[in-house]
């Protein structure tokens, strides 16, 4: 333990932010992290507590007050070599992770919680500065070729531990650059992409390949699948991949958009989030792209209260938006969560992100009806308010209103990985359309197809970066145990 009474002595302190009217002129992010004095208050206010519920609170379970302690002492090169044994991308999740390990710190229960996520932040990018983060190649070679199917956080974890046993790992992606979701689908001023180029340039050196704008199996044709981001070039088999590996992952994103199918619906200016979000990210890397969906001068309605929804604010604000409004259909939660009745799981309350700072309107408990269109564009929205009794959705008489919109965003959440690269396998599906494997420690992430695994979005559904790297882990470690009979990777 840091300091027996740090968590008397000092307060939570939080990362900084550059000013508003600044950060709007750029895409670069504008988090300012905390010091290495700040760093040693901050971890001082661990208590390393008996039971560390943040732990667990952890979806790849970080040992946190190990690595507090460590920063504490100004070790910080054990403190790397802590935060990465159970966690390949710190720098990922140190950006965009919301941190539930914070909402089961002990201290949440009656003061602010540890400032875990800043702490980590702050060990990975020193960690990074000081040239501590190496290759590491296997000391041998196992002969075995393993096929992971999407460059996601759960691809990529899983392929640098497998590399990292010995195994030969080629990552295939359908889009031009590598990065999955975590490159197409969080923007570059939450997460800037050069932090997926250096670890690639890390997994190349530790013999992984990546085959980008190839994509396997087939994208559908119609329907919400066909708005996916696809870049692809080329196209492979599932049977030639099963013929050319000894195993195969399948980690591709929770990519089909859930859609809001009311009149109107077809009009010109209603889009899927992830068909603006992507557009974005690829001008930023100075990719080729004609028709962007800008929303320059625009009355912009968000439809969908999450980190999707707040992701279409922040790039809105970028482009000068006249306005931006965000629906949410459910009624709006407490400002503060009810201690003694969530802690130490994660709570419902209001959560204001810095995209919303940025300016926004903000409306819940509000349904869309029909989008209303002039000469085949949209141009507003009709809606009603809503309220709940007895678990339905009802809707409140006399609410109804028209709504002026010139671009609409869909950010309603994901339903399922893209149907077609499952059926190119044959793997099962489960009732939300997702690869049915379960997590068990013997035969886990194993499909019904003999040396087909799966794991991450494209097994559990639309989640958190932190949980595809643990499936992403744990999958590996799965698939070592089945080529060599045992598995020395952590689980």
């Amino acid at each position: 333990m840091g300091k027996i009474t740090g968590f008397l002595e000092h307060e939570r302190l939080e990362e900084g932010y550059e000013p508003v009217p600044k950060r709007l002129k750029t895409w670069k992010e504008f988090v300012i992290g905390l010091s290495e004095e700040q760093s040693k208050v901050q971890s001082a206010r661990c208590m390393d507590c008996g039971t560390p519920f943040c732990n667990s609170g952890c979806p790849v379970n970080n040992i946190i007050p190990d690595f507090n302690d460590l920063v504490f002492r100004g070790d910080w090169h054990n403190a790397i070599d802590v935060l990465h044994s159970t966690n390949n991308f710190p720098e990922f999740t140190g950006r965009v992770c919301p941190a539930p390990c914070e909402a089961a710190c002990t201290l949440n229960v009656n003061d602010d919680p540890v400032g875990i996520k800043s702490i980590e932040h702050a060990i990975i990018d020193r960690a990074w500065n000081e040239g501590w983060v190496l290759p590491q190649p296997p000391k041998a070679r196992t002969g075995r070729k393993i096929a992971v199917v999407g460059s996601g956080p759960a691809g990529l974890a899983a392929a640098q531990q497998l590399a990292r046993a010995g195994h030969e790992v080629t990552v295939f992606e359908k889009n031009s650059r590598i990065g999955g979701l975590l490159r197409y689908g969080i923007p570059d001023f939450k997460m800037e992409k050069s932090h997926i180029d250096r670890r690639v340039e890390q997994m190349q050196a530790e013999g992984v390949s990546f085959r980008t704008g190839v994509l396997v199996g087939a994208m559908p044709q119609d329907g919400p699948g066909a708005k996916v981001t696809n870049d692809a070039q080329t196209v492979i088999s599932a049977d030639e991949l099963k013929a050319q590996f000894d195993a195969v992952l399948l980690t591709g994103g929770s990519e089909i958009s859930r859609d809001l199918p009311v009149p109107g619906r077809e009009l010109d200016g209603v889009h899927f989030a992830m068909e603006f979000l992507p557009q974005q990210n690829k001008v930023v890397a100075g990719d080729p792209l004609s028709g962007q969906i800008r929303a320059d001068g625009k009355h912009v309605i968000v439809i969908g209260g999450g980190d999707t929804g707040s992701d279409c604010v922040g790039t809105s604000n970028r482009h000068g938006a006249a306005s931006v409004t965000q629906f949410e259909l459910m009624p709006m939660p407490p400002q503060h969560e009810d201690k003694p009745l969530t802690w130490p799981y994660w709570p419902t309350k209001l959560r204001t992100s810095s995209s919303h700072e940025e300016g926004c309107q903000r409306e819940f408990a509000i349904a869309t009806k029909e989008f209303v269109g002039d000469g085949g564009r949209v141009k507003a929205l009709k809606t009603v308010h809503v309220e709940w009794k007895g678990g339905k959705m009802v809707e409140v008489p006399g609410t109804e209103k028209e709504v002026a919109a010139d671009l609409v965003l869909l950010a309603m959440g994901f339903v399922a990985p893209v149907g077609s690269v499952l059926e190119a396998f044959g793997v099962d599906r489960d009732v939300r359309g997702n690869a049915k494997a379960g997590t068990d420690i013997t035969g886990g992430y194993r499909t019904n197809i003999d040396k087909v695994f799966a794991a991450g979005d494209m097994r559990r559904g639309q989640s958190l970066v932190v949980w595809a790297i643990r499936e992403g882990r744990q999958a590996a470690r799965a698939i070592d145990e089945f080529l060599m009979g045992t598995s020395a990777l952590p689980r």
